[in-house]
């Protein structure tokens, strides 16, 4: 297994120890930073969700840059990248840190565009991620982090920056996935000209 893959696979395996994390309700008091309370469970999980995030930004440059690209590759790393970013999101919304329809949407997106995915990957084409796509990712992760943390930092200078950067991601998650679908519509051509 080339490193790109053991990457991928080192994220797949923080997954389930992310969720645990979140999901046991860790007997500690909280840490302050920088004035605002942060709960060890978060600062663990956060800790692990950055790790997760470093992991997914370089198994696919290292892929790219050594070709190594396989099979194997281009099925788990998406994955892996969804399961991380959805897990977050629906404990998000248990912990009332992110309104559930929020994420009702990112969800949306994440399967819809996962499927177009298997459609364009069954007729032998590949859909590369795009400039919309990789700012998607980007915001998803940095709203995710912020909120984690208790909006940490920015809480003393009363700016609600998890917030802001949860509703940039969602623009750039309906914005990113609609350019996918607008670009690729090729593959539903058949499906309405009958």
């Amino acid at each position: 297994m080339n490193l790109p893959n053991k990457l991928t696979m080192f994220r797949i395996i923080l997954i389930p120890i992310f969720t645990l994390i979140l999901a046991l309700n860790i007997p500690a008091a909280g840490i302050i930073v920088a004035g605002t309370e942060i709960s060890v469970r978060a600062i663990i999980a956060t800790i692990i969700f950055i790790v997760a995030s470093l992991t997914d930004l370089l198994d696919g440059k290292i892929a790219r840059s050594q070709h190594l690209v396989t099979n194997f590759g281009k099925f788990a790393d998406p994955l892996a990248d969804k399961l991380l970013v959805m897990t977050a999101f629906i404990f998000l919304v248990a912990f009332n840190q992110a309104p559930a329809w929020v994420v009702a949407i990112i969800i949306w997106r994440e399967l819809a565009v996962t499927g177009l995915r298997l459609l364009l990957s069954a007729d032998g084409e590949v859909m590369a991620a795009a400039m919309p796509g990789k700012i998607k990712t980007t915001t998803q992760m940095l709203a995710i982090i912020l909120l984690l943390l208790n909006n940490v930092f920015f809480n003393n200078i009363g700016v609600p920056l998890a917030q802001i950067m949860l509703y940039i991601c969602l623009f750039f998650t309906v914005y990113s996935g609609t350019d996918y679908f607008i670009k690729n519509r090729g593959v539903f051509k058949d499906s309405f000209s009958k």
